[in-house]
């Protein structure tokens, strides 16, 4: 396997590390990047035409990572050819689908083979139920098969994304990647670092991710009474205080960030469903933890392996970079202290991410959390 990667900023290759692709294997590439940048800068045919033979995956972020610097307005591209791993995508539009269940269980059937062992989502992030589409991955994922990726993001502006497979990026596309062969190695950990506090409540009215009622009462004004002060400045402050959901019969929680507040019905929209049923509790942020966070992430993906992966793909969640704010770096740099020099680093800030709690567990859809990929291939 070799790994290059180039970073665009004001259409042209800033910067260049890696191997030297010659283009003899089979080529994915992948670009995140400013969704106003992809657009308008057509990054598509610029990749095209340099790489005729590869397929190209683009996804507009809510921040760039290339190598240990978090950037913005740019692209940072990673180049992947394989020796010995076939690569396949798929690709729909969500506009032209029942919804995203059926979507997600659409694009895995079309990938499902009995050499398939790994496959890679990137979705768009604001027309897509992000965990409806990991729920249908997961009904036509009977063997087990590791997905890991995110959701397409927009700054933080949460107008909408755009999502890419083999042409121009565009609303509404949702992209999976299906890598075969044995000898492709996938490592995945995912790591929030929230504090959690309060006593565990039972979800007792919600609809998909619209949460209503907690213990009988309103969600929104309970929700209140925990914030205090920073009531006054929701919904920006909520960003600060996202919700632990625990599916009722299980103990394998997530992370909820909520989008928006409806004072009119006394509802939460949340970015990712809360089962009406389930047991959630409140968290807030600590600056410290959300770092440390990220080094046990690092530190989990790098034990799947018996030496240092080739790349390590970082999807992380915008909350984490507007929280974070000027430390966000750290974040990155934190990650970078683990794996080192032998790793490539590539990635984005996103508005979901995908992937296992734990290693042959199936898929979640998370947020606030570092998930982070890591890839090596074996070559008899």
């Amino acid at each position: 396997m070799k790994v290059a990667q180039k970073l665009y900023c004001g259409g042209i290759t800033t910067y260049q590390a890696g191997d030297e692709i010659n283009s003899n294997g089979n080529l994915l590439i992948l670009g995140f990047g400013a969704k106003d940048v992809l657009l308008e800068q057509d990054i598509y045919a610029t990749l095209n035409n340099s790489y005729p033979s590869a397929n190209i995956v683009l996804c507009s972020t809510s921040g760039e990572i290339y190598d240990d610097a978090v950037l913005d307005n740019t692209v940072t591209i990673i180049i992947m050819e394989f020796e010995n791993t076939l690569v396949k995508t798929v690709s729909l539009n969500i506009k032209d689908q029942p919804n995203s269940f059926e979507a997600g269980k659409m694009l895995f059937d079309k990938l499902n083979d009995a050499e398939l062992s790994y496959v890679m989502i990137i979705s768009d992030g604001g027309l897509v139920n992000g965990s409806e589409l990991v729920r249908g991955i997961e009904q036509a994922n009977t063997h087990n098969i590791p997905v890991t990726g995110g959701l397409a993001g927009d700054g933080d502006k949460f107008n909408y994304t755009v999502v890419g497979c083999n042409e121009k990026p565009k609303k509404g596309n949702i992209v999976a990647v299906g890598f075969y062969g044995k000898s492709l190695k996938i490592g995945h950990a995912s790591m929030g670092g929230w504090e959690i506090f309060g006593p565990e409540k039972k979800v007792t009215r919600s609809a998909s991710n619209r949460l209503y009622e907690i213990d009988n009462k309103s969600a929104l004004e309970l929700y209140k009474q925990y914030l205090g002060k920073y009531a006054d400045e929701l919904p920006g402050s909520a960003l600060l205080f996202p919700l632990y959901v625990r599916p009722e019969g299980t103990n394998n929680a997530v992370v909820r960030t909520i989008l928006s507040i409806d004072n009119d019905e006394q509802s939460m929209i949340f970015a990712g469903d809360i089962p009406e049923g389930s047991y959630v509790r409140f968290m807030k942020a600590n600056f410290d933890k959300l770092i440390d966070a990220a080094t046990h992430a690092a530190s989990k993906a790098l034990s799947q392996f018996p030496a240092k992966p080739k790349l390590a793909l970082l999807i992380s969640c915008v909350g984490r970079k507007l929280i974070l704010g000027k430390r966000i770096d750290e974040e990155i740099e934190a990650v970078k202290d683990i794996f080192g020099e032998g790793t490539m680093l590539s990635g984005f800030y996103s508005y979901g991410e995908i992937s296992p709690l734990n290693t042959n567990a199936k898929c979640e859809l998370h947020n606030q959390t570092m998930t982070i990929t890591t890839f090596d291939e074996e070559i008899n």
